[in-house]
This record gives C-alpha cells, sequence and structure tokens, in this order.
C-alpha cells in the first residue's frame, strides 16, 4: 500500500522513526508498455505461437509470463519456423534482420520502441553525411547491436571515458555521437565530455538520446536515495536502465542499494539497522512486482510507503503498424 505525502501513515512507536519511500515515475515506460502489448495481442489475434526474437523487455517475470500465454522466445531466426509470424523486441535490430526475416519468409511485427528507431534514423543521417559515429553504450547490449547496424561502417562504440583515448576516427571536423537510450544521464555526459576534450567539433544529435523515462526515473531516485539507509531497485539483470539505477542511487547518496527481480531476493540482513528504505523499479517492471516488496517490508513493521512525485508521464505509442492493420482487418472480418 501506498499514501500520498501529505497524509502520512500512523505509526507504531516502533515504527515511528521508519519509513517507506516510493519513487514516481517508476515501472513501465511507454516503450515496453507499447512491446508487451503487442505480443499480447499478436496471440490473441493469430494464436499460440508467436515467436519472438530475443527478450521482447529485459524483465523474466515479463517473459515468463509471456512464455505461458505461448508466446516462444529465440536468440536468431534460424529458430524461427519458415512462414511464422516473429516479434522484434523493444530493443531495436538492425537492417541485416529485417534482410533475414525476408529472406525466411517470416511475417515480422516490429515492436522496436519509437525512441530507440529515433536513434536509428540519426545513425542512418550520420552516417548519410559521412560522419564518423561515436555510439556511447554496453558492448553486446541489443540496442547498441541494432543501431551499430545501421551504419557498421560509420559507427564505433565507446564504453566510458577510458575508451575514448584509443578513437581513431578519419576527419576530427566530422565527428558526431549517439547514445544508448538506457545509460546513466550523468555517465553518458561524462563520456560526451571527454569525446570532446578530444574533438572540439562533436556533433551533438538533434535531441537527447537517453529516454524520457530512464532519465525520469533516475531523477526519481535522486530524490529519494539521498538520505535513504537502504534503496531496492526492482528490475532484472540484463536490464541495463535497472542497474544504472542502483548505481545512480549510490552515487546521490544511499548508504546502500540493491537490484532485486522480486521480494523473494530481498536478504533480511540488508534491513538491519536500516530507518529510511526508498523502493523504485526499472522501466521494464510490473507494478505487482513492486507492491510485493511494500508487502514484504510491510510484514517487517515498516510503514506503508509514501509516494514522491518527480515527474509526471502521460506519452503512449501507438501499436506496431503491422499490428493495427491486422487487428482492423480481424475488426472488419
Amino acid at each position: 500500500m501506498t499514501s500520498d505525502l501529505g497524509t502520512p501513515p500512523v505509526l507504531t512507536p516502533e515504527e515511528a522513526d521508519r519509513a517507506v519511500l516510493l519513487a514516481a515515475p517508476r515501472g513501465y515506460c511507454a516503450g515496453v508498455d507499447r512491446a508487451v502489448i503487442t505480443v499480447e495481442k499478436a496471440l490473441d489475434l493469430y494464436g499460440a505461437p508467436v515467436y519472438v526474437r530475443k527478450q521482447i523487455v529485459h524483465n523474466k517475470h515479463v517473459v515468463a509470463d509471456l512464455e505461458s500465454r505461448g508466446a516462444i522466445f529465440v536468440e536468431e531466426l534460424e529458430e524461427v519456423p519458415e512462414g511464422c509470424t516473429v516479434v522484434f523486441s523493444a530493443h531495436g535490430v538492425s537492417p541485416l534482420v529485417h534482410q533475414q526475416a525476408e529472406a525466411r519468409g517470416l511475417k515480422t511485427i516490429d515492436a522496436t520502441c519509437p525512441l530507440v528507431t529515433k536513434v536509428h534514423h540519426e545513425a542512418k543521417r550520420f552516417a548519410g553525411e559521412d560522419y564518423d559515429i561515436l555510439l556511447i553504450g554496453h558492448a553486446g547490449h541489443e540496442e547498441v547491436e541494432g543501431t551499430a547496424g545501421e551504419a557498421p561502417e560509420h559507427i564505433q562504440l565507446v564504453q566510458s571515458p577510458a575508451d575514448v583515448a584509443q578513437i581513431e576516427v578519419r576527419d576530427p571536423a566530422k565527428v558526431a555521437w549517439l547514445s544508448q537510450t538506457t545509460l546513466s544521464v550523468d555517465e553518458t555526459m561524462e563520456t560526451v565530455a571527454a569525446i570532446r576534450e578530444r574533438f572540439p567539433q562533436l556533433l551533438d544529435p538533434p535531441s537527447d538520446d537517453i529516454c524520457y523515462a530512464t532519465q525520469n526515473r533516475q531523477l526519481a531516485i535522486k530524490e529519494i536515495a539521498r538520505d535513504a539507509d537502504l534503496v531496492i531497485v526492482v528490475g532484472s539483470g540484463n536490464s541495463s536502465n535497472s542497474v544504472r539505477l542502483v548505481e545512480v542511487a549510490l552515487e546521490a547518496g544511499a548508504t546502500a542499494a540493491h537490484r532485486v527481480d522480486d521480494a523473494g531476493e530481498i536478504d533480511e540482513a540488508w534491513l538491519d539497522g536500516v530507518r529510511t528504505v526508498s523502493v523504485t523499479s526499472g522501466a521494464s517492471v510490473p507494478e505487482e512486482l513492486v507492491q510485493g516488496v511494500l508487502e514484504f517490508l510491510r510484514e517487517r513493521g515498516y510503514p506503508d510507503a509514501r509516494a514522491v512525485h518527480s515527474a509526471e508521464e502521460s506519452l503512449i505509442f501507438a501499436l506496431p503498424p503491422e499490428l493495427r492493420r491486422d487487428l482492423r482487418a480481424a475488426q472488419r472480418g
């Protein structure tokens, strides 16, 4: 349970010096919501199985739930029988993956987050103008692989300021940067500053690549982490934005911060001597997992959580056009 800041819960004497602060916003962003609904609607419309390349979003509970409904998650398209339906994850894919799908006669539904698609367009534009593109991100992440695949001959990965000294470009006057959308804002700008020191004419993308939801969740955790004895971030280990929230919480002043997939992963020893617990969740986390953590805390004598609002989110993305078309056709039929 949660209560507004203006109406704090009545506490027992034992609980009087305890508090649970809940970040708002937290959890699902518009891109994740769209991707999950895409798979659900595809299963309803086409029937099981519907194949999904990679995890639709980086959360093991979401993946397990969709598997129980008939989704089959694969690493590569060779695992999808010819002619079947396959959904591309929210993290995006390279043009090569689209070509492979066409060659295998697969029906594709592209659930790439529109904010990731924006970065793909920026990569193509910079490459078209013959820039060397420095992509700030993590090696092996699906989003990085998809973006780099748009212009592999122009893009090189930069994972941290430590990589900047090794960068080689053709023309220092024609260098641009892009970034993975789920990084820490502060760390990304630190890397950009290091790049700009080497290449003063560095060209910025037309707008900030780090998505609004990632930024909002990082700002929200900063608000409630400063005086926290413990921060609990709900999210899976392969979720970049969830992992970043732990780092941001510690940088903001939290005494300790841990990431858990659900309440079952909380170590009760973490609560020893802890008065203030702050809770948040990554952008691919269902709210019921957060509520499970709050219930865990309540059962151990902590009061109802007080929501701390730092931003409002109202953005909604339309479903992929190919799915909308088939849904309309089914309604007419």
